[in-house]
């Protein structure tokens, strides 16, 4: 099976909580911890980042590239990409996942990291809902991406 996204994963994630996690034995998602020395080239690929030009189907064909971690670690974990990925964001949709950052660092925007996996995923062509199969709030986020019509 052809992999799709490759996932950076802070190494502090809470794992118990982390939304990726029942995931990680999926052939087409490869993972890889962001420790001080890890460095990936993300030339030609497509990395998810708040407000850069919205994601479309024209960019099928390219492998996603997602940080995973909470919003405090955003920069180290861009940090961890060389090369020139093509920045995109996704469509404006409320996350399903209740939030309790207290630092209020959360962009309006922001999504877990399975609902921006699968929906990102699902823009280009590999519409799969058995990601969010373990997501505890998937019928919500479901619901909520059919109404973008996409």
């Amino acid at each position: 099976m052809r992999s799709y996204a490759s996932i950076i994963r802070h190494a502090s994630e809470n794992l118990a909580k982390c939304t990726l996690e029942p995931l990680r034995q999926r052939a087409e998602l490869e993972f890889f911890e962001a420790s001080p020395g890890f460095q990936i080239n993300g030339t030609n690929m497509i990395l998810l980042e708040v407000g850069a030009p919205v994601l479309s189907a024209a960019d099928a064909g390219r492998r996603l590239l997602l940080l995973d971690g909470n919003w405090k670690h955003v920069e180290f974990l861009r940090s961890r990409v060389a090369g020139s990925p093509m920045a995109r964001s996704l469509p404006a949709i409320e996350t399903a996942y209740p939030r309790r950052n207290r630092d209020g660092l959360d962009p309006q925007v922001g999504l877990a990291s399975v609902e921006a996996l699968y929906l990102a995923l699902k823009i280009l062509g590999h519409d799969d809902p058995t990601l969010l199969d373990n997501y505890h709030w998937r019928e919500e986020f479901l619901r909520r991406v059919a109404e973008l019509k996409l």
